[in-house]
């Protein structure tokens, strides 16, 4: 969050904040606090981080309670009790925001919150009414800082004073390309190093296409437009005139057209909320992808290990199963000594050593086809998890924390079944919580089930299925298992066909048109023995035809499809 955002966020928070009562503190995450105080109009709730990669002030909805009983919510409760926020202050250029608590309006200052928001030198700290301080987001040792250490009971030291000039719009245009032409350097790289309160985010809304530019070789017509920019930014700083506008390639403005000009109201302007609690929900949602895509990372590189682990074991047992075929050989060379007219001792000697590597080597064939098998389903079982992942990242039609929650799911599921040895002894002994598989309604309003990993797989096929429900599953590709409760209700032949397009649409065949499915009653299901969850066999089945991309209209809203 830049210092144009910041003020955005500041403008926006005064006029529905100031004054309010505290309330509530809590601490989601190591870098991240939440408050929540009231105001007339009702509760309000800020998000304050210090998090290195996206330190930020927003508003957000009233979360879950999570983080209550950490020892930083704690010091805040009890030190922000029965006190209201009075001003948010923040001077100059500078990305630092002064939390002022009194016991109303008009009284002496007896609390401060400050948020410093310096990339991986941001913090929070509390101060006391002296602004020694009381708890800081994050103690800065001596040997981490040399300029400015931070540890409780310190007198609060503001950061070191910002470099460059300060942006001023009665500046002559003149002066303002002198300083910013003083070195031949990109455009970008001028603008930041010259003025202070300048980011990559605005040096780019300013500068757009000349952004690598050096600066000896702007136009003249390139400075105008350039400082005609400037100014504009610069006049909307002073008159508070800001606009939250989200771009189509993921970024975000607060300020450029006028919003008090209806002619020319940004496009993508969000209308009914206001511009903090807006901007709150970008940031969650695209941290919330960002954790999506570490855990994801995460689980395909684990799969990764496991995969090179067993199919190496596999060759292993392979080659030493291929050296068993010349048992027979063997046997023969031994039968051949003894057949000798007089044997000597040693011949004979040799001829039971033969023998006896004939018999371990026939022997070790079937266990080593059993090994064989072990090695096998677990493959079979790692392809499929890379099913469950690629179809949990397709599923827009949930939102990025249940998609999280669903890898999770299967990255402890997976610990379990390949790595049992490596979970601690009192983890594995929890209970497991009851699979949670995703259920919809037929037109005929008869439960249909999918398992959306092993375990749920195994819960709806072999656990909960009845006499009578029928199995549905992607012929010769991994997939999830699809039960239709028949049992409960008729059936007709549109909720087959819904069933059949849902085991093709949560199958590795959802990007084909058509995909054939095998359909059978779970009555004719079987365990495969010493394989994992949700691996089954069964008897001859009808083969039906789903179509994966008739699930989207059911699945996704009209907006995603």
């Amino acid at each position: 969050m830049d210092l144009t955002t910041l003020r955005a966020v500041l403008w926006d928070l005064r006029g529905r904040v100031l004054p309010s009562r505290f309330e509530k503190a809590q601490q989601p995450s190591p870098g991240t606090i939440q408050l929540g105080f009231r105001s007339l109009q009702g509760m309000v709730w800020l998000e304050l981080s210090w998090q290195a990669d996206s330190p930020r002030l927003t508003e957000v909805e009233a979360p879950p309670r999570q983080g209550a009983g950490s020892t930083l919510a704690q010091q805040l409760q009890h030190s922000l009790r029965q006190l209201a926020l009075v001003n948010l202050h923040q001077e100059g250029f500078e990305r630092v925001v002064e939390f002022q608590f009194a016991t109303r309006p008009g009284e002496a200052i007896q609390r401060v919150l400050v948020l410093e928001m310096m990339g991986r030198h941001s913090n929070l700290l509390l101060l006391d009414e002296q602004r020694r301080v009381i708890a800081p987001g994050r103690q800065v040792r001596d040997h981490q800082s040399r300029v400015r250490p931070i540890s409780t009971g310190d007198d609060y030291c503001p950061p070191p004073p910002l470099q460059g000039h300060r942006p001023d719009k009665t500046e002559r245009f003149e002066r303002w390309k002198e300083r910013l032409s003083l070195l031949p350097i990109p455009l970008k790289k001028a603008l930041q190093q010259t003025y202070q309160g300048v980011s990559p985010a605005l040096a780019n809304q300013l500068a757009g296409r000349w952004l690598t530019t050096p600066v000896d070789q702007l136009e003249a017509e390139q400075w105008q437009s350039l400082h005609q920019l400037w100014c504009r930014w610069l006049d909307q700083m002073d008159r508070e005139t800001f606009a939250l506008q989200i771009n189509s390639n993921g970024s975000y403005c607060v300020w450029g057209e006028d919003p008090t000009d209806p002619a020319t109201k940004p496009a993508g302007q969000p209308t009914n909320d206001s511009l903090a609690l807006n901007l709150g929900k970008f940031y969650q949602k695209r941290l919330a992808q960002k954790v999506l895509a570490q855990a994801q990372e995460e689980l395909l590189r684990k799969i990764e290990r496991w995969r090179a682990k067993e199919q190496s074991e596999l060759n292993d047992q392979q080659q030493r199963l291929k050296a068993t075929e010349n048992h027979a050989e063997i046997q023969q060379q031994a039968d051949a000594l003894l057949c000798l007219q007089q044997p000597n001792r040693d011949q004979i000697n040799g001829a039971q050593k033969l023998y006896k590597r004939a018999r371990k080597l026939r022997r070790s064939v079937a266990i080593l086809n059993e090994r064989i098998d072990h090695h096998q389903q677990r493959l079979a079982l790692i392809n499929g998890s890379e099913g469950f992942i690629e179809e949990q990242l397709d599923a827009l039609w949930q939102d990025d924390l249940a998609r999280k929650l669903g890898l999770q799911e299967l990255q402890q599921e997976l610990d379990e079944l390949l790595s049992p040895g490596e979970q601690p002894q009192s983890k594995r002994r929890q209970k497991q919580n009851q699979p949670q598989p995703l259920e919809l309604s037929t037109p005929s309003g008869v439960m249909v089930q999918v398992g959306r990993n092993h375990r749920q797989n195994d819960w709806i096929s072999l656990r909960q299925a009845r006499s009578g429900d029928l199995w549905f599953h992607a012929q010769e590709c991994p997939g999830s298992h699809v039960v239709l409760k028949s049992s409960n209700g008729l059936v007709d032949e549109d909720d087959l066909q819904l069933a059949t397009d849902l085991a093709a649409y949560f199958s590795r065949a959802r990007g084909n048109s058509v995909a054939s499915v095998v359909m059978v009653p779970t009555d004719q299901l079987q365990r495969i023995a010493g394989a994992g969850p949700g691996t089954v066999r069964h008897g001859s089945g009808e083969i039906r035809w789903g179509h994966p991309q008739r699930i989207k209209q059911r699945l996704f809203p009209p907006s995603l499809v």
